[in-house]
């Protein structure tokens, strides 16, 4: 009987892969081909969603860039993963080690700026010249490989705000600033984005940095049949803001005030201990909380939300809040919430979903921002923000129910 061909691959290139959520992502998806770890946390492996069609873990190869020295398992211990676990996905590691290459910095802020670490760093004259750096990584990584498609995906450190005023609304207007390295606003995060959409790659932002989620870089992705999702992983507090909230409106009770303090110890919290780079992320954190509670724009409840840098906590995230609410004759009431969780444990298998699920957008050649992705996002391009029951059953109706149809079909 003649060989069986190999099952096509998809790769999977990670910004920031030997950060905290990279790292566990890797570890994860090492784990998962080698049957040491269940499937718990991957929203994937949800019965609707396992039987989608999407590709076996055992046909991803990793691969990344980083802008900052060191070794994968010695990143894997570092962000607190088991270290057996560690030990025995340790060739695996030390292989996609090998496929990491310098990541790109761009006006990505001073905080960013002295996480680079000498050869482990490059800049570019203009964001064009990054970008077709860019391109040509992910260009080597698919031939050598030999993939049929890459995910590319954003899990670096959070960059400041882009100034979207001086941000042009076509694609034909922007492009050309990218030969101008004074006049272009753009980030590396969407250097990153204009790179892997013009090389056909799929393309994940997990991060509050901008990425693609402006109107000329969405419609870069239409144009060359790309797809894309974003933007900033909802993870532990906005997630339960997006079921909570709901829950109120539901029942006409009147939120006044609604206060989140989030304390952290990883890198992601040192960057955001940055005022510049903390605005990016508590823009995603505090948006729309007024259309969640049905209310009108501007007549919602007093919100406020602090991040704050705690080194000994480490990976360790403590997020609480505290809701003062008003019921039946104006009895006024709290709800008070603390979630404590690993940040990374968190955010790595949704990176790892939201490959196998983009990885099925783009076989379907679907294109532009990919809305049904937006349960997994604080601020979803391509989608109105939304309860979460709202958004996964959209998730569902878009993967499940199009696979069930199509299957029925044939």
């Amino acid at each position: 009987m003649p060989p069986q061909p190999a099952p096509p691959r998809t790769g999977l290139w990670l910004v920031g892969a030997r950060g905290g959520v990279a790292t566990t992502a890797a570890v994860g998806c090492c784990a998962l081909q080698q049957g040491l770890i269940g499937s718990t946390g991957l929203v994937t492996e949800l019965p609707p969603l396992a039987a989608a069609g999407l590709r076996d873990w055992g046909q991803f190869v990793l691969g990344g860039c980083e802008i900052r020295a060191g070794e994968l398992p010695q990143a894997a211990l570092d962000a607190g993963l088991p270290p057996a676990l560690v030990a025995a996905c340790g060739d695996e590691l030390r292989a996609i080690d090998q496929r990491i290459v310098p990541g790109v910095v761009h006006n990505s802020g001073s905080a960013v700026d002295q996480l680079a670490a000498g050869d482990a760093a490059r800049r570019f004259d203009t964001p064009r010249a990054a970008v077709d750096a860019i391109k040509h990584d992910l260009d080597r990584f698919r031939e050598s490989e030999r993939l049929e498609r890459v995910i590319v995906a954003v899990a670096s450190s959070t960059e400041p705000p882009t100034d979207a005023t001086r941000l042009p609304d076509s694609w034909e207007e922007l492009e050309p600033l990218l030969a101008t390295p004074h006049d272009c606003p753009l980030r590396a995060s969407s250097l990153y984005a204009i790179a892997a959409l013009e090389s056909g790659c799929g393309f994940v932002n997990f991060t509050p940095s901008l990425g693609a989620s402006c109107a000329a870089i969405d419609q870069l992705a239409i144009q060359v049949g790309a797809c894309h999702a974003g933007r900033d992983g909802k993870t532990g507090e906005t997630l339960l803001k997006t079921t909570l909230a709901p829950m109120f409106a539901s029942r006409n009770l009147e939120v006044m005030s609604w206060v989140g303090h989030n304390i952290l110890g990883n890198a992601d919290g040192r960057i955001l201990s940055s005022q510049e780079n903390k605005q990016s992320k508590l823009g995603c954190k505090d948006a729309a909380l007024d259309a969640l509670l049905g209310r009108e724009p501007g007549d919602g409840p007093q919100s406020l939300v602090s991040i704050e840098y705690v080194a000994s906590l480490g990976e360790r995230k403590t997020a609480w809040n505290h809701v003062h609410f008003r019921g039946f004759m104006g009895v006024e009431m709290t709800l008070q919430v603390t979630w404590q969780g690993h940040d990374s444990a968190l955010a790595a298998p949704l990176v790892l979903d939201l490959a196998r699920l983009l990885d099925a957008s783009s076989a379907r050649g679907e294109r532009g921002a990919v809305g049904a992705l937006a349960c997994f996002f604080k601020n979803p391009v391509g989608a109105p923000l939304e309860g979460h029951a709202e958004q996964f059953a959209a998730l569902l109706k878009h993967y499940a129910g199009r696979h069930s149809a199509e299957a029925s079909d044939h």
